[in-house]
């Protein structure tokens, strides 16, 4: 008798599924025990996957509580791909629904922080705006097309977000303020960082982009945030290597 891969899926993720009819070990006894045990190592493994991939979620939640949100989220999203570093895709929009938790109302924008991280992490590179470049002519400058580089990210976020990250991460941060916050993820060197956007600057970049020039990014964002300071989230964006040059010289 042959254990269709479906039947044998589900019941490794599940240990209140009855052991697969038909299922032998290598000396054709039936697994039973062995497949207790796989099943459970299976799991664990899984769980200690997203522990190390969803950092700031471990340290708000804590060891238990994020184990046993772990073997809810694993049975329910398994994973898609043999590539781990991809796994947890889904617990944002997981913990969205996730009604023990929805008192913490951060927690999926904290997720999706972590899952931004990682995404950074495994980035590809590419050379970083030379700041040279803006001492081109007024002219030519504005018509420039400055692009997000491969290991930038930018979430907008209700909470705090910037904030909570601080807190759990740095010592003797702040308490976090009650604001929303945009962050950017860049990875100048080897790791990748957050950092807290100024006022528009998530606009900005936005529409850089969406392959905006130079001129016409910052004249959309002026006129949406009539405040906003180009010179501010420029000099954050060259600082942290956010940028790349996609211009096409002619």
């Amino acid at each position: 008798m042959t254990v269709s891969q479906s039947i044998f899926r589900k019941a490794i993720l599940d240990p209140t599924q009855a052991v697969p009819e038909g299922l032998r070990d290598g000396a054709n006894a039936p697994a039973g025990k062995r497949f207790s045990v796989y099943r459970n190592n299976v799991v664990v493994s899984l769980t200690e996957a997203l522990q190390v991939a969803f950092p700031l979620v471990y340290k708000l939640l804590g060891g238990e509580t994020f184990s046993r949100l772990a073997a809810i989220y694993v049975r329910q999203h398994p994973p898609p791909s043999p590539l781990m570093m991809h796994y947890g895709a889904a617990l944002p929009a997981f913990l969205e629904q996730f009604e023990p938790l929805a008192h913490i109302g951060y927690l999926p924008d904290c997720a999706r922080l972590d899952l931004a991280l990682r995404a950074s992490y495994h980035a590809t590179d590419a050379p970083a705006l030379a700041p040279e470049r803006l001492q081109a002519d007024p002219e030519r400058l504005v018509q420039m097309n400055f692009a997000l580089a491969p290991a930038t990210r930018v979430l907008r976020s209700q909470w705090p977000l910037h904030d909570i990250w601080r807190l759990n991460f740095e010592a003797d941060a702040p308490k976090p303020r009650a604001v929303a916050q945009d962050v950017l993820i860049t990875r100048p060197a080897f790791d990748p960082h957050p950092h807290l956007l100024p006022d528009g600057a998530a606009t900005w970049l936005e529409h850089l982009s969406t392959g905006k020039t130079f001129g016409a990014a910052h004249e959309a964002t002026r006129a949406a945030i009539p405040d906003f300071d180009l010179a501010q989230a420029l000099t954050l964006a060259l600082q942290t290597g956010a940028l790349t040059d996609t211009t096409k010289d002619t």
